[in-house]
């Protein structure tokens, strides 16, 4: 008996900018063009990538996704994609490997704590370590196994690590700074202190935004860190940037337990209901001036606990 096989097509048209992002995400896996109608094409993980020459009127070229995750892949480039057949399940999309940099941060939705970014470094060494011990996005992860897990990773990896604490957060946003800017600041600086280490390495970002809005933040910059591959849910694609999001989350906790040893309590993470009923406890036996040195005062939580 013969097994049935599906094949699966997915069709999206892109602009020039991502017509170029396309091309460098396969470009290491790049096959033959079969015809002259063919501006590129590769096949990553049993998905062949088709692209184009043809533009059509608003410059946009037609690629072509073929193979059993073909949505996934497609769904990248954050266009509508036309599906040929229906997609009833696909396999995760696995990780694309080159030697990269990779950066990404924690504590942005945590009302307690700093902002964490880290950029970490992966070569085909690092990148066997990541996938013995089911690196991935630290989201994803327990904490207890990221508390375990990381300790075994730090004396092989190499990484910049910023802080971002409460009361300068605080400050900045005071000052009129928002949080994709400050963020946006401390991802150029890990990734220009890594990349001076490793120039061979490409630089990869969990997108937070989009690039002409994450470089303008950075216009007074005097050192900037451009050719970045931008990925939306990088996590899931870099094994660079799922080994940083681990490595931040770790320094998190560990901040988290330095805060609560300073007064003696168990600081609550997100910033839900059980963080509003902590903080009102916090704010009445510490004060405001107090609160500000371990919380996010711009967080509605701040409103709710007066």
């Amino acid at each position: 008996m013969k097994s049935e096989v599906t094949s699966f097509t997915a069709t999206i048209r892109l602009n020039e900018e991502k017509q170029k992002k396309l091309i460098e995400l396969y470009r290491h896996e790049e096959c033959e063009k079969p015809s002259i109608y063919v501006l590129f094409m590769a096949k990553h993980d049993g998905c062949a990538i088709t692209l184009y020459e043809k533009e059509d009127k608003e410059g946009k070229r037609k690629a072509v996704f073929q193979g059993p995750h073909c949505q996934e892949e497609a769904s990248i480039f954050g266009e509508e994609v036309s599906l040929a057949v229906p997609l009833k399940r696909t396999p995760k999309v696995p990780f694309r490997f080159f030697t990269q940099v990779g950066s990404d941060e924690v504590g942005t939705g945590d009302f307690f704590g700093p902002i964490i970014v880290c950029a970490a470094y992966c070569d085909r060494a690092m990148f066997s370590l990541v996938q013995k011990y089911g690196i991935t996005d630290s989201k994803k992860l327990d904490d207890g196994y990221i508390l375990a897990v990381v300790p075994k990773l730090l004396p092989e990896a190499d990484y910049s690590m910023l802080t971002l604490d409460n009361e300068k957060y605080n400050s900045l946003h005071g000052d009129g700074m928002n949080i994709n800017k400050m963020k946006a600041k401390m991802h150029n600086r890990a990734l220009l202190n890594l990349m001076k280490r490793h120039e061979e390495a490409r630089p990869c970002q969990d997108q937070f935004a989009e690039e002409e809005l994450y470089y303008s933040y950075l216009k007074d910059e005097p050192e900037v860190q451009r050719n970045i591959f931008f990925l939306t849910k990088g996590e899931t694609h870099f094994p660079s940037v799922a080994l940083a999001s681990c490595l931040a989350r770790y320094h998190f906790l560990k901040k988290m337990e330095e805060m609560g040893k300073k007064y003696g309590v168990s600081f609550p993470l997100g910033a839900g209901e059980a963080v509003d009923s902590f903080a009102k406890k916090f704010w009445k036996e510490y004060g405001e001036e107090e609160l500000g040195k371990v919380a996010k005062m711009n967080f509605k939580n701040a409103d709710r606990i007066k």
